[in-house]
């Protein structure tokens, strides 16, 4: 059986068939696991009622070593889609792991990315198990497909991304220079940069749809709308695109991982390029 695993920072909470390992994220002095005993409820309304910058940490080879050993004794081919190794180093820890229980039915992807820019991996992963596809064809059209998903999305500060070590201090003082909305990416090499500076949401709301306008969609994947805390951006987002002939997901939550990151009233878009 091919069976798909993530860790937290895909944001599949609601995906009975795949299996999530954990990120760790400390705020308030206490540390949870994500999606274990801290919700995204839990979380921002700890985030936005304490002037404490969060922190997240990766999960430990030991962690990933459980399903590891469950696939291998299964004799289970194991797809395994997790966050950009230039962010994380869960990358490495599930190496590691796959180092140590010597079984090569286990594949690990770098996806480059985040969020529901990884679930969408995951998405084409279960339709394609479904559509008969073996393991290999799966990892190989997910190595083609995750240079083509694209994120965009404006932050209120680019605090949290430098606290975090995400973003270099130089890059967050210019992007929060003059009260100005940050609109950052995910580059192809897995990293965040910072693609423009807007006066005010409007503008903002204008450059992703410019943006947007002037790229090469896939319309056959769906455009995943997603926010951190606050819907109010993410709607008016929502409504620009849908005027546009757009077709967007309802506003989807991101997670503590990345929302820790992030920080509250980010929101912007995840599409996949032809």
């Amino acid at each position: 059986m091919i069976r798909i695993l993530t860790d937290s920072a895909a944001d599949i909470n609601d995906i009975a068939e795949v299996q999530i390992v954990p990120l760790k994220v400390q705020i308030g002095g206490t540390e949870y696991l994500d999606g274990v005993n801290l919700d995204r409820d839990t979380f921002y309304d700890m985030l936005t009622s304490t002037e404490e910058f969060p922190k997240t940490s990766q999960p430990s080879p030991q962690d990933f070593l459980e399903f590891f050993q469950k696939a291998k004794e299964n004799g289970d081919d194991l797809i395994c889609i997790l966050l950009s190794s230039a962010l994380s180093g869960t990358f490495q820890s599930a190496n590691i792991a796959k180092n140590i229980v010597d079984y090569d039915r286990i594949y690990l992807i770098d996806s480059l990315t985040t969020t529901f820019a990884a679930r969408m991996l995951a998405e084409k992963a279960l339709q394609m198990i479904k559509d008969g596809n073996s393991a290999e064809e799966i990892v190989e059209t997910l190595e083609v497909m995750k240079g083509k998903v694209r994120i965009i999305a404006s932050v209120d500060t680019l605090d949290y991304l430098c606290k975090g070590g995400r973003l270099s201090a130089t890059s967050a003082a210019i992007g929060n220079l003059a009260k100005l909305k940050p609109i950052i990416t995910v580059s192809k090499e897995g990293t965040v940069s910072v693609m423009a500076k807007k006066i005010g949401i409007r503008k903002t709301i204008s450059f992703i749809a410019d943006t947007l306008c002037n790229a090469d969609i896939d319309t056959d994947t769906p455009m995943y709308l997603i926010y951190t805390y606050g819907t109010v951006n993410a709607s008016m987002l929502k409504e620009r695109l849908e005027s546009l002939d757009f077709k967007v997901s309802e506003p989807r939550q991101i997670g503590p991982t990345i929302g820790a990151h992030v920080g509250p009233e980010t929101f912007g878009i995840i599409y996949l390029e032809k």
